[in-house]
């Protein structure tokens, strides 16, 4: 089993990407998965938190970290390749690092400033039924969800893009492909080209105009439907902001993938 991980920014195109690989029947992909969680909880339960971590050595560590992923897709097509999908594998880069030297981190990212609009739209049409994304409190302004969804440990917005700010300076850097959701939405071959190309993988023609992916339990469950829906047909629609203008003028120098200079390990964008 070859394995990749597809991290970044909420509301970026992960689901968009994961739905566009799926289309090849040598992958498997999906909405974010448990698995970061079952290893972080895993090497919290084999440190020196409990009574026995001395039956751990650090061997015995990596193959049961590595016995998780592989259980999870016992399923997946044979000799195929996995992208699981979880915000948090940035901020796990060092792990990664070690037990799947080859995988690459794909990143997907867009302007801070349109993923608090995407959310706050999304919390809009859902007016009567409060999200666990703040903490299914009704009420407040659009500046107090702004304020949870940027908080650094627990926000939606926030913690991702600590993680990714680390993984992005990291001297694990180069493990890192960003997919920029503007361009993906624009130019979907051109991006899916180019991504197959820095995986080594050989090229599948993707079907941009019939693209179907909903996970309705999943978002029910967030108090947000339609979170991870993707339209049928990939295209990049334009729209007017929803949010006020001082708030896209708060986070406007926040995207630092957009800034050469601040880009000293050469990530590639794609």
């Amino acid at each position: 089993m070859h394995l990749h991980f597809i991290s970044g920014l909420p509301r970026s195109g992960s689901t968009l990407l994961s739905a566009l690989l799926r289309q090849n029947p040598r992958y498997a992909a999906g909405v974010s998965s448990p698995v970061a969680m079952l290893c972080s909880n895993l090497l919290h339960s084999m440190s020196g938190a409990t009574e026995f971590a001395s039956f751990f050595s650090d061997k015995r560590r990596r193959d049961i970290i590595r016995g998780v992923l592989r259980s999870y897709y016992a399923d997946a097509p044979h000799g195929g390749t996995v992208f699981d999908t979880n915000r948090t594998w940035t901020s796990m880069l060092p792990l990664l690092a070690d037990l799947y030297p080859q995988a690459r981190v794909i990143c997907c990212v867009r302007q801070v400033g349109w993923i608090i609009d995407s959310v706050e739209r999304l919390t809009r049409r859902n007016a009567v039924q409060p999200s666990k994304l703040f903490n299914y409190r009704a009420g407040g302004s659009v500046y107090s969800r702004v304020e949870i969804l940027m908080n650094p440990e627990k926000g939606l917005v926030g913690l991702a893009w600590n993680s990714m700010r680390e993984a992005w300076f990291s001297e694990f850097a180069d493990r890192l492909l960003v997919v920029d959701y503007e361009r993906l939405a624009k130019d979907p071959a051109g991006v899916m080209e180019g991504l197959y190309a820095a995986i080594g993988e050989p090229l599948f023609r993707h079907d941009f105009e019939n693209v179907l992916f909903d996970d309705a339990g999943y978002d029910a469950d967030l108090g947000l439907p339609g979170l991870h829906r993707v339209r049928q047909r990939v295209s990049h629609e334009p729209r007017a902001a929803c949010i006020p203008p001082d708030l896209f003028s708060k986070y406007a120098d926040v995207n630092f993938w957009l800034n050469p200079s601040l880009n000293p390990r050469q990530v590639r964008i794609l």
